[in-house]
């Protein structure tokens, strides 16, 4: 039997309404019994999780921030923490505002937004998530003064374009530099330190848990997900899955609105 799965979130274990199932959420808890770890592998910071903490009051571990962040809940305390250099984070900051686009600070603790931006997430494609956001985040106007005060504490930068031409421009401009980037979402471009990704922060926690990752299971369904679905033991697609993941994947299970997550639990684990 596998001994861990790292689960994305969005559009893997959480349905459309950003929701988890009862039934995904029993199989989860089923695993955890079963003295499997369960994980969360995702791209969102703690602060973007706090919606999630009663469903996932037994999970131990997290890879947050696409590995920016490796997180033991019951200690409340980082196991790792991978900041983005400083210099790198302010130009983020000023690419942003060159396309106008919504700059989205991952920290430690906090998910931090200009106040403007956060009342139009749709004119940034991620209307889906403005609730989430305004319930969440902390609304700072000056983000370079805030970067500059928590120079160790900001994991990924996220930039939100008003298009996909305008997150292009951004890559151009960024060429060359040490980053970690990938896009997500329709407009998003993600950036982390060199190297940090949801992949090394899985071998950094199967390591720190004496696992190896021949025996993890990863799901997802983003372009965000191609590395740690690649050194994964197996890797699942969800049905809604981007085609590039699936080209990958051992399997693909069913999609996100139809407990996609419960039907790899049940195949890998159960049957």
């Amino acid at each position: 039997m596998y001994k861990l799965l790292a689960l994305d979130m969005d559009g893997t274990t959480l349905n459309s309404q950003k929701k988890i199932t009862p039934k995904t959420l029993e199989g989860i808890n089923r695993l955890l019994k079963d003295g499997v770890h369960v994980i969360v592998a995702s791209g969102r910071c703690l602060a973007e999780m706090n919606d999630y903490k009663e469903d996932f009051k037994n999970l131990r571990y997290s890879v947050m921030a696409s590995g920016g962040l490796i997180y033991d809940s019951f200690k409340n305390e980082p196991v790792s923490v991978h900041p983005v250099p400083f210099e790198d984070c302010l130009d983020l900051i000023d690419l942003g505002e060159q396309e106008e686009a919504m700059v989205h600070l991952l920290t430690i603790k906090e998910s931090v937004v200009k106040p403007q931006d956060i009342n139009h997430m749709a004119d940034f494609e991620m209307g889906v998530y403005q609730d989430m956001y305004i319930r969440n985040c902390l609304q700072c106007e000056d983000q370079r003064t805030y970067a500059k005060e928590h120079q160790a504490e900001v994991i990924k930068v996220n930039l939100y374009h008003r298009s996909a031409e305008s997150r292009s421009r951004t890559v151009e401009r960024l060429k060359g530099r040490n980053l970690q980037m990938v896009f997500a979402e329709t407009t998003a471009l993600e950036a982390s330190p060199p190297n940090v990704t949801k992949a090394s922060g899985l071998v950094e926690l199967c390591k720190f848990l004496n696992i190896d990752v021949a025996d993890a299971v990863a799901i997802g369904d983003a372009p965000n997900d191609m590395e740690i679905l690649q050194i994964a033991g197996c890797a699942v697609a969800m049905g809604n899955a981007v085609e590039d993941v699936k080209k990958i994947a051992d399997f693909i299970t069913d999609d996100n609105d139809h407990d996609g997550v419960l039907a790899a639990i049940n195949k890998i684990f159960y049957s």
